[in-house]
């Protein structure tokens, strides 16, 4: 009997030290990249007041800003608005409609009558099968730019976010940049329904999209970046055309973190982080618990199903230990013993979240101790998000599946 009894204590307090020893290498990450960032790569401050982007590629080259939009009339006029407020010059900016039924041409169309840097692009059809891949290629086919920043319709970007996002990639070595993306805590009046979200439902969205990437910031740091936010992400021309194009990226749920996984593993170019202020990306909460539900469990299954192996294998390390952590939770009442599984899990959440408000807490509601529950909720809802991966469970894009 002693022979199982050891193998079990191995395996419950050689789980605990392998989640928690993981946990510690990705905050060393998040540190790193968090100081590569403040310094520019090669001691350059970037988030000083007034930019400067001499140091940047190309100063004034083309860059073009592309935009997919379907649908968005009631949430484009935020990110219109604050486009008008960039001031970095040698901009152009592409949106691609992609078979909207709602007001956004119209929208589109007035606005690009007010500024002569604006294209619209009109998709009637759409193969997929990634839809928004297949409208961003449409983008990126009569781009004209050097470098290709992206974003979507239900963002506002920070008046300093073009200027900023070019100054880190002066170096040459850097082929890909991921920016920051965090939600709203409040969606505005004319969405009556998120009325009842102002609670819990909307501060652990914003939770949620932190913490998102602050373990995106920390395995970047470490040299095992996997994914990114497309909504804030810059690239160039001749990395993307290094890998084969974006269209030729394999078909995923979520094509942005597996345009980053291609990057990181078939080219020679590196994929960084962005964590200053300056670039913040905020976008519109969902409306429901089933719309979040809906957009994580999209790219958790992007992370879960990934075509790239390293990306794949590194993500669901993550997902399944964390669920076997939370699954031990209703086990204790018989097995006590079980403690070492769900306790790394809380150790090592707490330890992500005090990383989070310290270095992105500017960009989330001030909740105090109320962190804490959904410092507990968090895994609990990363543990259901997998089960449903792995039942075969699969979302939808903007009523598509």
């Amino acid at each position: 009997m002693w022979p199982a009894l050891v193998l079990y204590n191995i395996f419950r307090f050689g789980f605990a030290v392998v989640f928690v020893g993981l946990h510690c290498v990705l905050m060393a990450g998040l540190f790193l990249e968090w100081r590569r960032d403040k310094r520019g790569g090669g001691g350059v401050f970037v988030h000083a007041p007034v930019l400067d982007i001499a140091d940047a590629p190309a100063p004034g080259q083309l860059v073009s800003v592309i935009i997919p939009v379907r649908n968005e009339a009631l949430r484009i006029e935020g990110l219109l608005r604050t486009l008008g407020l960039q001031d970095c010059p040698g901009v152009e900016y592409i949106f691609v409609d992609d078979r909207s039924f709602d007001e956004s041409p119209a929208i589109l169309r007035r606005f690009a009558g007010t500024r002569g840097d604006v294209r619209i692009i009109t998709l009637t059809e759409n193969p997929g099968p990634n839809h928004k891949q297949y409208a961003l290629s449409r983008g990126i086919d009569i781009a004209r730019g050097g470098l290709f920043l992206f974003t979507d319709a239900d963002c506002e970007v920070p008046p300093s976010w073009i200027r900023s996002m070019i100054l880190h990639m002066a170096d040459k070595r850097v082929g890909a940049v991921i920016g920051p993306v965090f939600k709203l805590p409040e969606l505005p009046a004319k969405f009556p329904a998120a009325g009842k979200g102002k609670g819990f439902f909307q501060m652990y969205q914003c939770f949620d999209h932190a913490i998102r990437y602050m373990y995106l910031t920390a395995s970047t740091g470490i040299g095992a970046a996997g994914g990114g936010f497309g909504n804030n992400l810059i690239l160039r021309r001749e990395t993307l055309d290094f890998i084969g194009g974006y269209e030729g990226i394999l078909p995923s749920p979520t094509e942005d973190a597996a345009l980053i996984s291609q990057i990181r593993a078939k080219s020679k170019y590196q994929v960084r982080s962005a964590c200053g202020a300056d670039v913040f990306v905020m976008t519109r909460g969902e409306k429901s618990w089933g719309n979040l539900i809906n957009q994580t469990l999209r790219w958790n299954n992007g992370g879960l199903f990934s075509p790239e192996l390293s990306t794949r294998l590194n993500f669901g390390f993550l997902m399944i230990t964390i669920s076997m952590g939370m699954l031990a939770i209703p086990l204790l009442p018989f097995i006590h013993s079980l403690w070492p599984l769900p306790g790394a899990v809380f150790l090592a959440m707490t330890m992500n979240t005090l990383a989070t408000l310290n270095i992105f807490g500017t960009a989330i509601p001030k909740a105090g101790p109320a962190w804490i529950f959904h410092t507990i909720f968090t895994p609990l809802y990363f543990t259901f998000l997998t089960i449903l991966g792995f039942l075969g469970i699969k979302p939808s894009w903007k009523g598509e599946p």
